[in-house]
């Protein structure tokens, strides 16, 4: 199918007892994402079968996608195979520094099922003092609002740090900042490749997610402004520090009718039957129904925390918080983390990917894997942030 960024894989079939190289490939990468899928090693208990199934946390079931407990012996061949492919592909070690103010991280982003990559991210080290930005922005419409939020969000965000205001009160005003500068979008701009300005001037049906951490030597402050996704790995523990802006969320429902908004149950729950999310920057036709203010989380680091793991809805549609969080963690936890650093085949749709650290990228490219390999059906952008202080 076109658009996909790698090959597609489903449930596993008995293998035939003549079975070609290229089927026992595919039937071991197989086992290797449900591995994935499932809690570290170290937690399986030796006498299950299968784990419970999990519903999305959008509330809509998994069709074929239980989280299968894989038996030692098989783990122990997969990560073998893995280990020799790593061997072959002679991928150097990233040892990891012993600087605490050092940005450990990785990046990947797929086009996936979509037509086009409407993603953007933006990882700023040491944007301010000692201080990291890392943000995940997800374009709806087309891509220029997502851009615009790459390549200015960390500028606002500093300019307001150089006011030595309150935390939340310095995002609010960041991301009001930054929906006003999309709003006077001006079509002249040399720097533009939006291809709706053929159309307006201003792209008011065009807006983006937006979920940005401020990584601080001793704490985490998290903004978020739609339903891309922040979430801590805390001692093997998945702890969300955001809540999705949906239409049906109680509390967004309330705030939309009270503006004298609809709810419409159109292919989900969407504002006034048109945007599946409650809160966004742009979308200048949806206000004040739709709105840039953000929910910020501030959060104090301790000697516990593991990474962070920012995404776009790609990823959380299909996956949850607690099995992104048991990849991560198997990740950085290895010395051999159980992937090449390659980024997904089909290099022509991945629109971006750097890294820091090796294992951070291997957790951010099994992650992508996953969710393709579960269909997701939009664009996948994950950031794995290594928080260890201790390494």
């Amino acid at each position: 199918m076109a658009g996909m960024c790698c090959e597609i894989v489903g449930e596993t079939e008995a293998p035939s007892h003549v079975e070609s190289s290229g089927a026992r490939r595919r039937r071991l990468e197989i086992h290797q994402l449900k591995l994935l899928a499932a809690p570290a090693a170290d937690t399986l208990a030796a006498d299950s079968g299968i784990i419970k199934r999990r519903k999305l946390e959008k509330g809509v079931e998994t069709k074929a996608y239980d989280d299968v407990l894989i038996s030692r012996e098989l783990q122990k061949e997969i990560l073998n195979t893995c280990d020799k492919s790593l061997s072959e592909a002679a991928a150097p070690a990233v040892e990891n520094s012993s600087d605490q103010n050092e940005s450990r991280f990785g990046v990947t982003t797929v086009c996936g099922r979509r037509r086009d990559m409407e993603d953007a991210v933006a990882v700023k080290p040491l944007f301010y003092d000692d201080m990291h930005f890392y943000g995940v922005f997800d374009g709806h419409g087309c891509s220029h609002v997502a851009m615009k939020c790459k390549d200015r969000m960390h500028e606002i965000v500093k300019s307001e740090l150089e006011g030595s205001q309150e935390w939340k009160e310095t995002m609010a005003k960041s991301f009001s900042k930054m929906d006003k500068e999309v709003s006077k979008w001006d079509e002249g701009d040399p720097k533009s490749n939006c291809r709706c300005e053929l159309q307006t001037p201003q792209c008011d049906t065009v807006g983006s997610t937006a979920v940005v951490a401020v990584v601080a030597p001793d704490k985490i402050v998290v903004s978020n402004c739609g339903d891309s996704r922040a979430v801590l790995c805390r001692n093997g523990t998945a702890i969300p520090l955001t809540s999705d802006h949906k239409p049906d969320r109680p509390d967004e429902l309330a705030r939309i009718e009270e503006a004298g908004g609809r709810v419409i149950y159109w292919d989900g729950a969407r504002v006034l039957g048109v945007l599946a999310m409650s809160r966004a920057i742009g979308d200048n036709y949806l206000k004040p129904y739709v709105i840039p203010e953000p929910e910020v989380t501030v959060t104090e680091r301790t000697s516990e925390d593991e990474c962070l793991i920012l995404a776009s809805d790609g990823l959380w549609d299909v996956v949850s918080n607690d099995v992104a969080c048991g990849v991560a963690r198997m990740c950085l936890n290895s010395q051999n983390p159980p992937s090449p650093i390659r980024s997904p085949s089909g290099s022509e749709n991945v629109a971006g990917g750097e890294s820091s650290d090796k294992a951070c990228l291997d957790a951010s490219i099994l992650l992508t894997k996953l969710a393709l390999a579960r269909r997701s059906s939009d664009n996948v952008s994950v950031v794995v942030v290594d928080l260890r202080k201790n390494l």
